[in-house]
């Protein structure tokens, strides 16, 4: 079998013309679901073990695609997370994301969320679930029911906090993955940056 493979990346990258029929399958959601020409490396680095791909794009389309927080909140939550922790593949992605969605924020064609993410002109509501999730994210064992308050507060229902709570196992498991395996990042989703 032929692979792709980086000087740093530690798992093989299997191409889609190299995966087998069941990892094409998930292959194929993953581009239908986030609306990608392409498959992320993310993903590819997993393209040898179908039972862990499968689980972990099953974790990850539940989470971060469904529901009823906006995703453009849930991608920032995953940015900011990502930048905190020094995690370069998922920063850069998820921010990309981010960005793309910026016009569901603000109106504004200068806004880009990442670059306005503790200004004044981010929803506070999207401001205090940044903050609160990261925390989350970073110090579990420092959320207290102040938080828990302050989301409420914000005017996020009791299942929308589950579900943002939801993002900060969600971004563990992505940093993860993403800084064990090594890989890059995807030049396709650069290309859509620019």
């Amino acid at each position: 079998m032929n692979t792709e493979t980086t000087s740093v990346s530690r798992y093989p990258l299997i191409s889609y013309d190299d995966a087998s029929p069941e990892v094409r399958e998930i292959y194929d959601d993953t581009k239908k679901t986030l609306q990608l020409p392409f498959v992320l490396n993310w993903f590819k680095c997993q393209g040898s073990n179908p039972i862990l791909l499968k689980g972990n794009w099953a974790k990850l389309k539940h989470t971060l695609m469904l529901g009823e927080v906006p995703n453009v909140l849930k991608q920032l939550i995953i940015y900011n997370v990502s930048k905190e922790r020094g995690c370069n593949y998922c920063s850069h992605a998820h921010g990309i994301f981010a960005d793309s969605m910026s016009a569901m924020i603000s109106e504004d064609q200068n806004f880009k969320a990442t670059e306005q993410i503790n200004s004044p002109s981010m929803p506070v509501s999207y401001r205090t679930a940044v903050q609160v999730v990261t925390k989350a994210a970073l110090h579990h064992s420092d959320i207290s029911e102040d938080d828990f308050e302050e989301l409420e507060k914000a005017g996020f229902s009791k299942a929308e906090v589950q579900e943002l709570m939801a993002q900060a196992d969600l971004v563990n498991m992505l940093n993860t993955i993403a800084d064990v395996s090594g890989i890059k990042i995807d030049n396709e989703l650069l290309e859509t940056a620019e």
